[in-house]
């Protein structure tokens, strides 16, 4: 499926995107100055997304400060586990409270395909999925990156149970329709919400990367 939505707007320069996270007090939620954040972001690469490591600031704490057309953004609510799903095997976070991802892309290319069918895809193009945390990161920085119908899933992340098998859910950014338990308010507002890891669906790509880096 191709998708017609307009392509997301680039990521701003490291010390705009350092200001917006000082702006929404991420850094006071890793337990970072912004003097230090500031500092990170002289590092990060030409064209890199400014990332906090999820162990300092977890999904369940950044989600409500996404925003999409004044409406602030949420975890549905039965993901309370939100912050249990972790970086999967083939995902390596660098070992540092801030750090740089490289060549961000939504993957509309492959909207309609299963998190089972574009794992493998992303791979094989020498590319890696992006985290929960990384996905969100990105929406912070550049909100219209999520466009109806054209919208990504984060499939770096997953759940692991305690026999070690993965979990079935896999976790995707989207815009709510305001059904069910979203609660009509939430119309339009930003959601972190998951799907099954053999199902398609026509409106989620899936968001990958190059490369990670300490900064």
């Amino acid at each position: 499926m191709t998708s017609t939505a307009p392509a997301p707007t680039p990521l701003p320069p490291a010390a705009v995107q350092a200001e917006r996270l000082i702006a929404l007090g991420a850094h006071r939620i890793a337990g970072l100055t912004a003097r230090g954040l500031c500092e990170a972001a002289d590092r990060l690469p030409t064209g890199a997304l400014l990332v906090v490591h999820p162990d300092r600031a977890p999904a369940s704490a950044l989600a409500p400060l996404l925003e999409l057309g004044g409406k602030p953004g949420f975890v549905v609510a039965d993901m309370t586990d939100v912050d249990a799903f972790e970086p999967i095997e083939a995902v390596e976070l660098p070992a540092a409270p801030v750090y740089a991802v490289r060549g961000v892309e939504r993957g509309d290319e492959m909207l309609n395909w299963s998190p089972d069918e574009a794992l493998p895809a992303i791979t094989a193009a020498g590319r890696t999925p992006l985290t929960l945390a990384e996905g969100i990161h990105w929406l912070l920085q550049c909100p219209d990156v999520l466009a109806r119908n054209v919208c990504f899933m984060t499939i770096g992340s997953r759940l692991r149970k305690g026999d070690g098998r993965l979990d079935s859910r896999t976790p995707a950014l989207w815009i709510s329709n305001g059904t069910g338990r979203d609660g009509r308010e939430r119309r339009g507002a930003p959601k972190v919400g998951w799907c099954w890891a053999g199902n398609r669906h026509t409106w989620l790509g899936f968001a990958s990367a190059t490369a990670r880096a300490a900064v």
